[in-house]
């Protein structure tokens, strides 16, 4: 209830109002079934707008540091996330993640829509990362499609530790459904897992081929490896836009 009145009654009419969305391809979001909304991550903002603009309810999952804040800003926000539906996500990697994956492949086998992040934390510069495999896993496991979800400006809106965002238009684009059945077919060896659940291979090259839309549709330079916050990974050369993930 709380989702529906945040989003219709309270904060959607105001930031309609103010950031008047420009945006692209949402018909592209299919209107039922187990959807994958697969986005760059620039900004804290970025779970704010995108859910903002489908029609149907998107369940994303956050990092856990957002629901153990302390003061007034960390209550609000742990509130806000919860009454959101939002899940949190323990980012020490592995296994640590799995039950933020279980919980949104849950939501998916309910036939519902899952947001995620394969880069797993925002971009440190803007430019656009390695992709993690959890997406591929939910997926395969699942049966849903992936639409990928450029979101073009959000770190010029809202800047990384910044409360306030800057009133500008922002600019989302939604891609063509990305279907990946074909793997879920593919015969294994024995012992291996039915389909391709399990093999890294194939979640390497399902994960790739997401990177690679969000690549032509952002428009920004491609790392070819994992985002993490440290001063020697923005002090890396840019590469050239238009540099594909592997195996591409």
């Amino acid at each position: 209830m709380f989702y529906w009145l945040l989003k219709y009654v309270v904060l959607g009419p105001l930031l309609r109002l103010l950031f008047r969305p420009d945006v692209q391809g949402l018909a592209n979001v299919p209107a039922t079934g187990p959807v994958i909304l697969a986005c760059n991550h620039l900004s804290f903002s970025d779970s704010i707008f995108t859910p903002l603009l489908v029609a149907r309810r998107v369940t994303f999952v956050a990092k856990a540091e957002y629901f153990t804040g302390q003061g007034i800003k960390g209550r609000l926000m742990r509130r806000f996330f919860l009454a959101t539906g939002t899940i949190p996500v323990d980012r020490s990697g592995g296994q640590a993640a799995q039950a933020a994956l279980d919980t949104l492949l849950r939501v998916l086998r309910e036939g519902g829509i899952a947001g995620i992040y394969p880069e797993g934390t925002r971009s440190p510069d803007g430019r656009l990362y390695r992709g993690k495999t959890g997406v591929a896993r939910l997926a395969l496991e699942s049966g849903a499609v992936v639409v990928p979800v450029a979101l073009l400006n959000t770190d010029e809106i809202q800047l990384t530790g910044t409360l306030v965002p800057k009133v500008k238009r922002v600019r989302l684009r939604f891609g063509a459904p990305l279907d990946f059945s074909r793997y879920a077919a593919r015969p294994q060896p024995e012992g291996r897992q039915e389909g391709s659940r399990g093999d890294r291979f194939v979640e390497r090259t399902i994960t790739d081929e997401i990177m690679y839309e969000l690549m032509t549709m952002t428009g920004r330079p491609y790392v070819d490896v994992y985002a993490v916050k440290k001063p020697e990974v923005r002090k890396q050369p840019s590469p050239p836009v238009g540099v594909a993930p592997a195996g591409r």
